[in-house]
């Protein structure tokens, strides 16, 4: 999800960044133990640069905790809380999002420091006026579950590691200097709105406190509770003015300032658990979680659940690169959504109210928008009982809020992004036999989503319930489409709708609803009333059922136009439902090949003083760095052309994924961008979510396996691998050629050995009946 008010960025732009960064590739990724590891391949660094937006700190795969520096608060690429061109950092905090278009969190931002006490942190450009400190790169350290760094004004070595729900710190501090801590209450990511935060000192070895925001998510609250392995003497600050003489304090700018006058020659530590529901879950967090000191233990064990988490597949062949692009992409897929509920099953709601959950866990961070397309359907081969656990989650969302999410964040519907994807999230997980959920209520939830109802959505804030139930959805309900003159973003409205309503009709049809079929199928084809034959465009529709104008298709106007953070070229063709029907009303397969080569050739300029500047990594107007392109390079293999998705897709992995900081074209999505390399570097993709057919791309690896979790295996064999031979020229799956670029989910399910014969050549005839 994007969402800049920014100038387009171009490929030139995207370009040179790479050559800046090159240098960065494979910095000081070094592994934990001496071994081929699996994590050996992951650079935390990727994405930092550029508009990736994520961050390179400490986290456990979909810990609570998201423990790293944070270099900038304000600003389009401040949203991870990090970017790899700054040069001085605020301060270390321990909530992040991972890859979004909107910051939010670093929550509870602490900073060792020395020298006289500092209240303020500072700026960039002069770091001297508060308490951030300079650091180089060359000094850092990232791997999964550990980062460290030296702060250079104060000549401290931070190291960071977490458990789930814990942030555990080290600080060395030079010899002969009094140790100070800042605790800042009032740092947010996108400067968010502190509504109420309080201190209280519980001994001269613990600290607690809370905060209550309002920003991306209205109403968010979180609880802390740390612990040093030294004493400490506090002073407390309201507005930068010390209050003196007091245990706890009550504000809305609020900082601790922590000076330990114990033993200069040991390591600082301290640990620091949080939660959503109260203090008590926070310290239960702590205690059960981390009850030791032990610093190595924590980043071991650390470690250790990465390796497993990277374990679910293994690749040979590739070069290192492409290795560490791809357990990167897997590392990025497991870091959200986020354990929500705290050790004892208590978790906030939807509703604002604290429930137990029975079994497994709660989640929150659900970027549906972007993570339907690849990251739920990549689970559902690899983690199918994690992906469980999430539907889960958006149903007991919709049970205590009234409506499925768009993008929920911290027990808050947001409104963020158009659609109702929590719908093919559902419905995929259900045809791929990922069902153990209340099949009754996800059909409820998801004929409920698709419906105009404000009634019994449990949100304070009426401008979210209307992004909630927009008036998109009641145009369409009453009048069959989304008049472009009465309703913003009409056309990617539209086309997303009618999407939605095919996966809602294919579950009413396997549940037997034959009526809600047919409905759902009519709306399915709505997408037809937005083609305009003359242009060969999906254009605005007015009221008086004429095209708006004036048009051009690569005009883009960012969120104040027709479509979504693009353009005509790039949303004409999200009908990933229904290939054929659009083939037709293109005027037939020529036609449609002929304008599907051109998205792929003509020229990459974007026109508009305001275009969206998440239409990046350009190839011709196919724009990788964002969402709705994602689908297109395969529908080539639609239409007996599937060398060509062989070479689109192989040109897209190596031209626009890389290993640097700025190796990603758009933002990472909380996984999105990451799950589409990672599916398509072994060979396949899921085209049309709420399908369980997949289509075949280039394999860039000689072998890969993918443990799946019912004790089977899918394996996929790549003969004559190499850069030059990316075109298939034989596809067998379990020794039997296939005629078709397609197979089935069924056959992942029941162990697979799907095997690929490349060669130089475009295959012309394969596959094409």
């Amino acid at each position: 999800m994007k969402y800049p008010n920014l100038c387009n960025t171009k490929n030139i732009l995207f370009a040179s960044l790479i050559i800046v960064f090159s240098a960065c590739s494979n910095k000081k990724t070094e592994p934990l133990k001496k071994n081929k590891e699996n994590t050996v391949y992951v650079n935390p660094f990727i994405g930092t640069g550029g508009h990736g937006h994520t961050f390179p700190g400490a986290t456990t795969p979909n810990g609570m905790v998201q423990l790293s520096p944070d270099t900038r608060t304000s600003g389009w690429d401040a949203c991870g809380g990090y970017h790899y061109s700054d040069n001085s950092i605020r301060g270390f905090s321990h909530t992040h999002l991972s890859g979004t278009g909107i910051g939010d969190l670093g929550d509870i931002l602490f900073m060792p420091f020395v020298g006289d006490v500092k209240t303020k942190p500072g700026t960039p450009e002069n770091p001297d006026l508060g308490y951030r400190s300079r650091f180089n790169h060359e000094d850092e350290v990232a791997i999964p579950g550990y980062y460290s760094v030296d702060l250079l004004d104060y000549k401290i070595k931070a190291e960071l590691t977490a458990s789930t729900r814990v942030g555990f710190h080290r600080y060395n501090y030079p010899k002969d200097e009094t140790k100070r801590l800042v605790i800042d209450l009032n740092h947010t990511i996108h400067d968010r709105q502190v509504v109420k935060s309080e201190f209280k000192v519980i001994s001269n070895t613990e600290i607690i406190g809370y905060k209550h925001i309002k920003g991306w998510a209205q109403n968010r609250h979180i609880y802390f509770h740390a612990k040093f392995n030294q004493p400490f003497a506090t002073k407390f600050f309201n507005d930068s003015v010390e209050v003196i003489g007091i245990n706890e304090l009550n504000g809305k700018n609020l900082v601790a300032v922590l000076s330990f006058e114990g033993d200069n020659s040991k390591h600082l530590l301290t640990k620091v658990g949080i939660s959503s529901v109260d203090y008590e879950g926070a310290k239960k967090n702590l205690l059960e979680e981390v009850p030791h000191w032990n610093f190595e233990q924590v980043k071991q064990d650390a470690h250790n659940s990465w390796v497993k988490q990277l374990d679910n597949i293994s690749v040979e062949g590739g070069t290192e690169d492409e290795k560490t692009i791809f357990y990167t992409s897997l590392y990025h897929t497991a870091m959200s959504p986020y354990i929500f509920n705290d050790l004892d099953g208590r978790y906030r709601g939807m509703d604002q109210n604290i429930h137990t959950i029975g079994t497994g866990n709660m989640y929150t961070v659900f970027s549906l928008w972007d993570t339907f397309r690849a990251f739920h359907p990549l689970l559902n081969i690899t983690e199918p009982s994690k992906n469980n656990e999430y539907v889960n989650s958006l149903l007991t969302m919709y049970d205590q809020g009234g409506i499925l999410p768009k993008w929920e964040l911290s027990a808050n519907y947001t409104g963020t992004m158009i659609g109702y994807h929590a719908v093919p999230v559902i419905v995929d997980a259900y045809f791929k036999g990922v069902k153990d959920f209340d099949i009754d209520k996800a059909y409820e939830a998801i004929v409920h989503a698709s419906t105009y109802n404000e009634e019994g959505i449990n949100f304070p804030s009426e401008r979210v319930k209307g992004k909630l139930s927009p008036t998109a959805k009641r145009a369409n309900d009453e009048l069959g489409y989304i008049p472009a003159d009465i309703e913003n973003e009409s056309v990617s409205k539209a086309l997303e709708y009618a999407y939605n309503d095919w996966c809602i009709a294919q579950m009413a049809k396997d549940l037997g609803k034959m009526e809600d079929y047919e409905r759902f199928m009519e709306r399915s084809k709505r997408y037809k009333k937005y083609f305009d034959k003359e242009t060969g465009f999906m254009r605005g529709l007015n009221q008086d059922g004429k095209f708006r104008v004036p048009f051009d298709p690569k005009y883009s106007n960012h969120r104040v136009d027709d479509y979504v953070e693009g353009n005509a070229w790039q949303w004409t063709w999200f009908v990933p439902h229904d290939v054929n029907g659009l083939v037709d009303v293109m005027g037939g397969k020529e036609k449609f090949i002929s304008k599907l080569d051109e998205l792929f050739s003509t020229s990459s300029d974007v026109k508009g003083e305001r275009s969206s500047a998440d239409i990046s990594g350009l190839i011709g107007q196919y724009a990788h760095g964002n969402e709705p392109s994602h689908h297109i390079t395969h529908m080539y293999n639609f239409v007996g052309e599937s060398w060509k998705t062989q070479k689109l897709t192989d040109s897209i992995m190596s031209s626009l994924y890389f290993n640097n900081p700025n190796g990603l074209s758009g933002n990472e999505d909380c996984g999105q961008m990451s799950a589409w390399y990672i599916l398509n570097a072994m060979g396949f993709y899921s085209f049309s979510p709420g399908s369980p057919e997949y289509t075949i791309g280039r394999p860039i690896f000689d072998k890969v396996e993918i443990k799946l979790q019912n004790g089977k295996q899918l394996r996929v064999i790549t003969k004559n691998n190499s850069p030059k031979n990316l075109y298939v020229q034989s596809f067998k799956l379990n020794g039997k050629i296939m005629e078709t670029p397609f197979f089935n989910h069924q056959d992942i399910q029941e162990g697979a050995v799907l095997e690929f014969e490349m060669g130089s050549t475009e295959n012309k005839q394969l596959f094409n009946n």
